[in-house]
């Protein structure tokens, strides 16, 4: 460790010590090389790059999907004098308008944003005149498309530090596999060397796994959260509604159980979060939407209440799970009955192979230069948000498209003082500008709206003059400006000889993601099924190995290995008659893959315009895997 590192680490965050690989990827960054950092959940990764922006000149930008992970950091950097903020869709106009001039006036040192902050191009532009010194990814493993959790905005994410003229880069996760670690070096232009990766075992976590019915499930939980001695508490489960249930079981049992998921409103998810960080017995019962950047460190227990999708998502789960260091159990409740769930959310995912073709024909045929709603074009084309803007990125990665910077369609202004007053304070061709651009709005109750493209074409100017006049009048406090209406921009490079064999050759890509996540499902239950040791197989699977077993997860416990076996019920004879009224009605059910996701309970943007998820047929086979309803309905509709 360099006196520079340890004389900040003293003086800021008040350690002695860095923690395993912490000191090695300090370095690389401060001598200006790009790096990575593979550390198990709790492994001190933020630590990383909230050092470096002390010592560097410029901005460290800080690219995470976890707004519960930026407000704690933020909270605690603060707590430290440490000059750090966020752009999220939680600010207001005038929290957005404070972070931006403290990121203008170099008072700030470290700002956080989501990946999907780089579509609004005002903040682009304002990012592109600030020196930006280390640009930060966490969750970095989201740029693989054979990671567990691939988005496609991570992947433009090395073209924009490139495009800022980001001084160095530094990738972060916990998951990552020895394949997935290659992929982000790639993509990042870091020198294997620079990778840092330390150990992923962590010999205070007791991985138990139980199998049980689904019926008797409440009872298990119940009984282990009274026999064992009380302590923070995490329950993960899939759904929604499963969370709400639960935790109200739990409490009427008498246990301090809370639920959180994605669908509470922001307070409620910010109380039961700050509930918990300060409980010494708190349970929170939880969709994967909790827990991210969560750092509190004496979390005794972690249950699976549902299984993880992955062996990637389990072990960040469990990770959270004893970082003070003292034993902590991570126990894993195995009921089959839960699988059918899980592997209809992959394959509701998959699009038809016509819904491939009408997207395409329709991208092929909009011009060289064009911009679409990907809300829009989700609906009419039947494919779901992430998965459209998954098929564009491959279309871009081949070389078909081009993208552009995506701009706002339309944008709202409230004046904060009366228009008279705002042109007074202009004169010449700059107040005839405003005169004749106030005349193109449109008022309505409280708000104007206006369209920045159809404004320029009228006053005879581009469209950037517009967008910059309304930026400055809103920073000048004259205006409140919100945009709406994002349209990603697009140019064709190349049109294909045939649309339909390039929308065949994605369609079956998009199977073989389908595959690949079906089988990560299947790697779950394969850890189960060991008869060895448990921590060393799931080591294993992030290129680690184990001098000699852990000793006490299920496996060297002698419990023996977890077999699930499905009892899936048979297809009602009668069922088929039962359809032939709605599919004479329902054109969208035409094809096996349509049927099969509409018997199995999962939704698609036409199904829920249709509003078949209330038809009394909507999920009548949910309880049946999606391959076997699939081969029954590819029989049936022959």
């Amino acid at each position: 460790m360099t006196e520079r590192i340890r004389s900040a680490l003293g003086e800021h965050f008040g350690h002695a010590e860095l923690r395993p690989g912490q000191a090695p990827v300090m370095e690389h960054l401060l001598a200006g090389r790009s790096a990575a950092a593979v550390f198990p959940t709790g492994g001190g990764k933020s630590l990383c790059y909230q050092l470096p922006a002390l010592l560097l000149p410029g901005l460290t930008l800080v690219v995470s999907p976890l707004i519960a992970l930026m407000k704690d950091q933020i909270d605690a950097l603060a707590a430290r004098g440490i000059a750090a903020r966020r752009l999220d869709s939680t600010l207001g106009a005038e929290g957005h308008r404070e972070v931006m001039e403290r990121v203008r006036d170099g008072s700030l040192r470290l700002l956080y944003v989501a990946p999907e902050r780089f579509n609004n191009e005002r903040f682009r532009a304002a990012i592109a005149r600030v020196r930006v010194s280390l640009f930060a990814v966490d969750e970095a493993h989201c740029i693989s498309e054979w990671g567990h959790n691939f988005r496609p905005d991570y992947l433009k994410l090395a073209e924009f530090a490139r495009e800022f003229g980001a001084e160095r880069i530094l990738a972060l996760t916990a998951t990552a596999t020895p394949r997935v670690l290659e992929d982000i070096c790639a993509a990042f232009r870091i020198a294997p060397g620079c990778a840092v990766r330390t150990g992923f075992y962590r010999p205070n976590l007791h991985l138990l796994t139980t199998p049980v019915a689904a019926d008797r499930r409440d009872g298990k939980l119940l009984g282990l959260l009274r026999e064992r001695p009380r302590g923070p508490t995490i329950v993960y489960v899939t759904l929604q509604r499963t969370a709400e249930t639960l935790a109200g079981r739990l409490a009427g049992a008498g246990l301090p159980a809370r639920a959180y998921h994605a669908g509470l409103k922001e307070e409620e998810r910010t109380r039961v979060q700050e509930w918990f960080m300060a409980s010494g017995d708190g349970i929170v019962v939880a969709t994967i939407a909790f827990g991210m950047g969560v750092d509190k460190a004496d979390i005794r227990y972690v249950y699976h209440y549902n299984p993880p999708k992955s062996l990637e998502n389990y072990a960040q789960e469990i990770g959270r799970a004893g970082r003070d260091g003292e034993p902590a159990i991570c126990h894993l409740l195995l009921c089959a009955d839960d699988l059918n769930v899980l592997e209809n959310f992959v394959y509701g995912d998959t699009p038809d192979v016509g819904a491939v073709r009408g997207l395409l024909g329709a991208l092929f045929a909009a011009g060289e230069a064009f911009d679409l709603s990907l809300y829009e074009f989700s609906a009419r084309h039947d494919i779901r948000p992430l998965v459209l803007r998954t098929l564009l990125t491959y279309l871009e990665l081949e070389g078909w498209l081009e993208a552009g910077t995506p701009f706002y369609a339309d944008y709202r202004f409230q004046p904060l003082f009366g228009s008279g007053e705002i042109l007074d304070r202009f004169e010449g061709e700059r107040r005839i500008f405003l005169e004749g651009l106030f005349r193109q709005a449109r008022k309505g109750r409280t708000w104007f709206s206006l369209d920045p493209a159809a404004a320029a074409a009228a006053l005879g100017c581009d469209r950037e003059r517009v967008i910059r006049a309304l930026d400055w009048l809103g920073e000048q406090r004259m205006l409140e400006v919100k945009a709406a209406g994002v349209r990603n921009r697009y140019r064709r490079l190349r049109a294909p000889e045939d649309t339909d064999s390039l929308a065949d050759q994605l369609h079956q890509r998009m199977l073989r993601r389908e595959a690949a996540e079906i089988d990560r499902l299947g790697q779950v239950l394969a850890l189960a099924a060991g008869e060895g040791c448990r921590s060393a197989a799931l080591a294993a699977h992030f290129g680690e190995t184990l001098v000699e077993p852990c000793g006490h997860c299920s496996g060297c416990r002698g419990e023996g290995a977890v077999t699930v076996e499905r009892r899936n019920p048979p297809i009602p004879p009668g069922l088929g008659t039962e359809l032939e009224p709605l599919l004479e009605s329902e054109a969208l059910l035409g094809t096996p893959r349509a049927l099969a996701r509409f018997l199995c309970g999962v939704t698609t943007p036409k199904l829920s315009r249709a509003r078949l998820g209330s038809h009394r047929l909507f999920g009548r086979l949910e309880r049946m895997p999606f391959s076997e309803v699939l081969a029954w309905a590819e029989a049936r509709l022959e």
